[in-house]
């Protein structure tokens, strides 16, 4: 390879990385850290299913499912980001923490996308319980996820899930 093209490869690699970076787009890093709004997001969606007392099969399913598809993640890279939100779920004391870096990171679709993701997960079994539904509420207050959206999301992933039934 001569270096005219080494130097072109560089520039180009360069470019790339910087129209990532402004257009919101997402390197996939190794490991998830405490400031990756991802793992703040899953550690969220993982209070949610394990908040009454069950992790099942299909809520795990589901979990890796939303995951995979929102933030555009491999099979190994979810995962790994499930154990790591697993966790950070374990280890925090309230669920400000994670709201407050997804608070930073994100817009208000970006936000309403999150509570969206939480009632997809807590659906996962066919019902919403309680203990999901008040989980599900505090954090879009602390997402600054108004109660009227919050209940349009609801409403919305629940019909969603009612015709994939039908």
């Amino acid at each position: 390879m001569s270096t005219t093209n080494q130097v072109g490869e560089g520039v180009f690699r360069s470019i790339s990385e910087f129209i990532t970076q402004i257009t919101g787009g997402e390197r996939h890093p190794d490991s998830f850290d405490d400031t990756d709004y991802r793992l703040s997001a899953a550690a969220l969606l993982v209070h949610v299913v394990t908040s009454d007392a069950e992790f099942d099969a299909a809520e795990r399913a589901k979990l890796q499912e939303v995951l995979a598809q929102r933030f555009t993640l491999q099979p190994d890279e979810v995962d790994k980001l499930v154990e790591a939100a697993i966790r950070a779920d374990r280890e925090a004391v309230d669920l400000y923490h994670f709201t407050s870096v997804i608070n930073r990171a994100l817009d208000e679709e970006g936000r309403k996308r999150v509570v969206e993701m939480m009632f997809e997960v807590a659906y996962a079994d066919g019902q919403l319980s309680e203990f999901e539904d008040n989980v599900a509420w505090r954090a879009a207050e602390l997402l600054n996820v108004s109660s009227r959206e919050r209940v349009s999301v609801r409403r919305h992933v629940r019909d969603e899930i009612a015709d994939e039934k039908n």
